[in-house]
């Protein structure tokens, strides 16, 4: 079967990533971490299955991660977490606002990674 064909599939857990809302690789485009020239070549996961990324997003909406050891965030310098928190929150914001909308893929990052 052509890759195409199989969709895309978690590098972490090998099952598919399913929806949009639910993709790590699209939630670190919005943030500014993955080029748009860069989206077709960087290996995809679900937002789970990045859980020192994951452990950032703090919302209602969304079970907390915790992780444990010295990549968790009760380790970390608390400006910094602050900063991730309030970053990658505002960009799991952001993709659950785009999916479903007809948008260009350009106008999906967050403003300050915009490209003009």
């Amino acid at each position: 079967m052509a890759k195409c064909d199989q969709g895309y599939l978690c590098d972490v857990c090998a099952e598919p990533v399913e929806d949009m809302a639910d993709s790590d690789l699209y939630l670190r485009y919005i943030i500014g971490e993955v080029p748009y020239d860069q989206l077709m070549g960087q290996p995809e996961r679900h937002i789970r299955c990045n859980p020192s990324q994951a452990q950032f997003i703090v919302h209602d909406d969304f079970e907390a991660v915790d992780v444990d050891g010295p990549f968790g965030k009760s380790q970390l310098d608390p400006q910094y977490v602050h900063e991730r928190e309030t970053l990658i929150t505002r960009g799991w914001v952001r993709l659950q606002a785009v999916v479903g909308q007809e948008i260009h893929l350009v106008k999906y990052p967050l403003d300050e990674f915009q490209v003009e």
